[in-house]
């Protein structure tokens, strides 16, 4: 279980790769929404721009970037998919 005043953050696929890492623990001690919790980690890791193409879910469902995080989510980060 996450620290109260922390996410646990999954990267997949080709966001892993450029990141360099498939998860990691970071601070958060308020709520956040998805638009600018990517914005911070597009400043970590500027290879990812642009941040907005990204689909993020919380705690295992797919939401839209004006969705809250809340310190103890689970937040995984991917590239959009296309079938065919």
């Amino acid at each position: 279980m996450a620290n109260p005043a922390t996410i646990t953050v999954l990267y997949f696929a080709q966001v892993a790769e450029l990141t360099g890492q498939r998860h990691e623990s970071c601070q958060l001690n308020a709520p956040i929404t998805g638009s600018d919790w990517l914005a911070q980690l597009e400043a970590r890791f500027p290879q990812l721009a642009p941040v907005a193409r990204l689909k993020i879910a919380v705690n295992q469902y797919h939401v839209p970037h004006d969705t809250l995080i809340q310190p103890g989510d689970e937040v995984a980060v991917f590239e959009p998919v296309t079938g065919g």
